[in-house]
């Protein structure tokens, strides 16, 4: 039997969020500037934090983006666990990330202590290893928007399908035939009409929908 270490040396828990929204029909990501000299200084990534002695990851995750973001209506789920040795320079960290998202009226009107929703398209060499958790936040979205319900959480309660299927060509990187994507949509019994329409449009306003259950939902294959 080997013998025990002495002195043992734990890593420390941290959780960090990547948090999607839409902003002028592009797909941003919250982020703010990381200073932690001289390691990093002045450079982006994503929200973040330790886990404290008495709280789980997930409310661990709540408390930062209160915090640090003021968000507190985020529809979140745990994305993955990153561990990799020499993840943080200053030490031993593990983080379990969270895949996020807010509705527009929120991300649009986002305001809070240096944080920003910027561009995805327009982040790279993020702090730590958060390029790697964008990417992977990137794909779970991407994954889920095709048999899920997911896409509510980044769009109005009421909402065109014009502007649903907007949020799938933005986030899968394609173009959807709008005859048969919304002959798909309206089968599937996801969405529903609201009996309302568009308000302060120069055009004829459209059907506004919602769907019809505040949960996320699994459903047929989409795309």
């Amino acid at each position: 039997m080997k013998k025990a270490p002495e002195k043992l040396r734990f890593a420390a828990m941290a959780i960090d969020a990547v948090v999607f929204g839409i902003v002028d029909g592009e797909l941003c990501a919250l982020v703010s500037p990381v200073n932690r000299p001289p390691h990093y200084v002045n450079i982006l990534g994503f929200l973040g934090g330790l886990v404290d002695a008495k709280e789980t990851a997930e409310e661990a995750c709540d408390r930062v983006l209160h915090e640090k973001g003021g968000l507190k209506q985020v529809y979140l789920e745990q994305l993955y666990t990153f561990s990799a040795v020499n993840r943080d320079k200053r030490n031993r960290v593990v983080s379990v990330a969270y895949l996020g998202l807010v509705r527009p009226d929120t991300a649009a009107s986002y305001a809070h202590e240096g944080a920003m929703f910027m561009p995805v398209k327009k982040l790279k060499q993020l702090a730590y290893d958060h390029d790697d958790m964008l990417q992977m936040a990137l794909k779970r979205l991407q994954g889920k928007l095709s048999y899920t319900t997911i896409a509510q959480f980044l769009l109005p309660r009421h909402f065109t399908l014009s502007e649903l299927q907007g949020a799938y060509e933005l986030i899968l990187g394609k173009e959807f035939d709008k005859r048969n994507f919304r002959k798909k949509i309206l089968a599937l019994d996801v969405v529903k009409d609201t009996g309302t329409v568009q308000e302060g449009v120069k055009n004829r306003p459209a059907a506004l929908y919602e769907f019809t259950s505040k949960k996320l939902q699994e459903l047929e294959l989409i795309g």
